[in-house]
């Protein structure tokens, strides 16, 4: 089922309505400031059934990125849990990707949000790989881009906010610019960051590094499971401060993310990374993960949500 197809239901505000429907004001406050806190939620059709991946860790960032910008949202964690599982069963969905967002509607236009009421929609669809199942495979071209992260003191990182993507739709837009898949951002003290929607890693040898959470990137759910599965492989993972030119002598480098899973980069700045396409380190860790979320071993951290 296409995700705006007359017959997919859409949660809006504690109730379905038929995507039509799904309508809001021009003079909303999102509109003109991006006033939204949103998610990136997958879903999974395995043996099993079709399972949500780490739904709770997923809605609490949600609620987490409320909080930070002050959002009250007008339901619990679990009626939003229940919610997004509610979405999926009424829409009949199997692997698909769920998109919750929070966001002040139409009251005041203003600065100020306060006067604004706060809405709450889910949405939910089928989505392939982000970034090409090619790039799955073989690795993918990556540009650095010459647009930075902001500072902590001008937009909160850990806040997964609308008006936060401008900056990466910039970096993603130069990248396509240049030829390239996607970009990676570098901080604002010029030290790596993440992609414009996605964290990255780095190989060295046998050792796993990804960029501090100083370094004004976001706080990933798959970051955290590709760390915590990479520890149970015997991998040490190392979080800490990264400069740029440790990407080009880099063994293998690859992206995590919600829409992006586990990728690898083949090349940065058309510089060769590692072999040139999948290395050995990213292809297991891709596959350990694929392997969890497809039910072809037991769910030993109880990441999967049936609905």
């Amino acid at each position: 089922m296409a995700w705006d197809d007359k017959e997919t239901k859409v949660w809006m505000d504690g109730e379905f309505v038929e995507w039509k429907d799904a309508n809001i004001s021009v003079l909303s406050h999102v509109v003109h400031y991006g006033t939204s806190v949103f998610e990136g939620i997958r879903a999974y059709e395995n043996e099993n059934g079709v399972a949500v991946f780490r739904l709770k860790e997923h809605v609490q960032r949600l609620f987490d990125s409320a909080k930070i910008y002050k959002i009250d949202i007008p339901f619990t964690q679990e009626e939003i849990e229940e919610a997004i599982l509610e979405t999926l069963r009424i829409n009949d969905l199997g692997a698909c990707y769920i998109r919750p967002i929070v966001f002040r509607g139409y009251g005041e236009l203003g600065v100020n949000p306060l006067g604004c009421p706060v809405n709450v929609v889910i949405a939910a669809w089928e989505w392939g790989s982000y970034l090409g199942e090619e790039g799955m495979a073989n690795g993918v071209d990556i540009g650095v881009s010459s647009w930075r992260k902001p500072a902590p003191d001008t937009f909160p990182a850990l806040a997964k906010c609308g008006a936060n993507y401008m900056n990466s739709q910039l970096a993603k837009l130069e990248a396509i610019d240049n030829g390239f898949d996607e970009a990676i951002m570098l901080d604002y003290e010029g030290h790596v960051s993440e992609g414009s929607g996605e964290n990255i890693f780095l190989v060295e040898g046998e050792k796993l590094f990804t960029p501090a959470m100083s370094s004004s990137n976001l706080k990933g759910i798959t970051r955290d499971t590709i760390m915590t599965v990479a520890r149970d492989l015997g991998y040490e993972v190392v979080e800490e401060i990264i400069s740029r030119e440790r990407l080009y002598a880099a063994d293998e480098v690859f992206f995590t993310g919600t829409a992006a899973e586990v990728t690898p980069i083949r090349s940065i700045d058309h510089r060769q990374i590692g072999i040139g396409r999948r290395g050995p380190i990213s292809e297991k860790l891709q596959s350990t993960f694929f392997d969890i979320v497809e039910a072809k071993v037991e769910d030993k951290y109880n990441w999967l949500s049936y609905i």
